[in-house]
């Protein structure tokens, strides 16, 4: 048996709808609670798939985990009683990420390799080259990577080829316990990033975010317990967002910062949706006639990637042509056959149609697409490939016409924490159903 969403679109959304803490943000900083023997405290920790398996990665190696309510957890690791993460439910990226923690607590570490959502390549080599240059010993085994280092990891200068995320946490996860100091240069700036520095700073490290994608942090010798809070889910905002645009309706976030989505509102402004920043959140309104836009996602603060597939789709109900230039992930369009299959006017380009010098230029992946609107799309039975592609699919499910059955959902379950009752609140006609495969 496996779970399929049965959603009738067609009709506006109206209501509000309280943001979960941020996917992205919460797994590092559980992660970055191995790094101390005392008692971390994690406040508005979402309650989904990932979080569930990066639990999992913390209580084999030791971790006492106490959920004190729904979405407050308390972590604690007096000793790395294991230093092999072997038998999780499922692979996802965060289990590189634990590497440099581990070898801080206890010198080893045994993890699997990554997984996560079908994006194009990842390249874990970012992440095994910063530990090799910080004095590690990595090598690739049958179950993943045996990473080992004699003593301390040594503070260096790191160079990111790009500005990755992942590489980025790696890099300040290994240096805040680092003999001397570590330099990372073209450093990732998302907040979700600079969320995991506070913390990290709060447990007494020293990091220093200079200028120009420059990251200073000195090493110390030992990190404490710390109470922290996990951001608001931005990825989560822009979901509903685009909810309340593509159909027409009217959407309160809670708790949506407006600090973390000045680009994502200042596209909403111009193809012509309204947005109202409030005390409590955001207020998103879908306007009639919506007009095309240019469009390139970029490393913050540029447009997000996380964001363009469901404001594709919204861009499937906008008059004229819209073009949208992918830089981040090479082959995050395969979502977009879907949406022709639904009706939507999609071409996809493997030329760069944008400004923004982009890495995949003459390498044959079509990372361009151009949207002609507006068109009615219908319902349809569709796949879900990943986390975002899912929920663009969803919102193109909620503005069709007719019931569309989707599957592949446990990836929506990966993300988003009670989604179908969230959606529920403000009109959507959304069901889960068991079905045999």
């Amino acid at each position: 048996m496996s779970d399929v969403f049965k959603i009738t679109g067609g009709a506006p959304l109206h209501g509000e709808i309280t943001l979960s803490g941020a996917k992205n943000a919460a797994s590092k900083m559980m992660i970055a609670s191995l790094l101390t023997d005392e008692q971390v405290i994690l406040f508005n920790v979402p309650r989904q798939r990932e979080t569930e398996i990066t639990q999992e990665i913390l209580e084999a190696v030791g971790s006492k985990i106490d959920w004190k309510d729904d979405h407050t957890l308390h972590v604690h690791t007096p000793e790395i009683t294991d230093t092999s993460v072997r038998k999780l439910s499922r692979r996802n990226r965060i289990s590189i990420l634990s590497i440099g923690p581990l070898l801080h607590r206890a010198g080893e570490a045994i993890v699997p390799g990554p997984g996560g959502c079908p994006l194009g390549p990842r390249p874990v080599n970012f992440h095994i080259e910063i530990l090799k240059q910080m004095g590690a010993e990595v090598e690739n085994i049958e179950e993943g990577y045996h990473a080992r280092v004699n003593g301390r990891l040594q503070g260096a200068v790191i160079e990111l080829a790009y500005p990755s995320v992942g590489a980025t946490e790696t890099a300040i996860l290994a240096g805040v316990l680092a003999e001397g100091r570590t330099t990372i240069l073209n450093a990732a700036g998302e907040p979700e990033v600079k969320e995991l520095i506070m913390m990290l700073q709060n447990m007494g490290a020293i990091i220093q975010v200079n200028t120009g994608r420059h990251i200073e942090i000195i090493g110390v010798e030992k990190l404490h317990g710390v109470r922290a809070r996990v951001m608001p889910d931005r990825m989560e905002a822009a979901s509903y967002a685009c909810m309340a645009l593509g159909t027409g309706g009217e959407i309160l976030v809670r708790d949506a910062e407006q600090a973390h989505m000045i680009t994502f509102l200042n596209a909403v402004r111009k193809i012509g949706g309204e947005y109202e920043v409030r005390p409590d959140g955001i207020l998103f309104r879908g306007t009639k006639g919506l007009k095309g836009l240019e469009m390139e996602t970029d490393t913050h603060p540029g447009f997000m990637t996380d964001w363009q597939q469901p404001f594709v789709v919204v861009l499937t109900q906008a008059k004229g042509t819209s073009v949208v230039h992918e830089t981040v992930y090479e082959e995050r369009f395969g979502y977009t056959k879907s949406l022709v299959k639904m009706g939507a006017e999609v071409t996809l380009f493997s030329n760069c149609l944008g400004e923004i010098e982009c890495r995949f230029k003459g390498r044959n992946y079509k990372h361009s697409a151009v949207i002609t609107g507006p068109r009615n799309l219908k319902a349809a039975e569709v796949e879900v490939p990943d986390i975002r592609a899912g929920l663009a699919l969803v919102v193109a499910a909620l503005v069709a016409d007719g019931t569309s059955t989707l599957s592949g959902i446990h990836h929506l379950d990966r993300g988003y924490e009670r989604l179908e009752e969230k959606l529920r609140g403000v009109g959507a006609k959304i069901e889960r159903v068991s079905v045999n495969e």
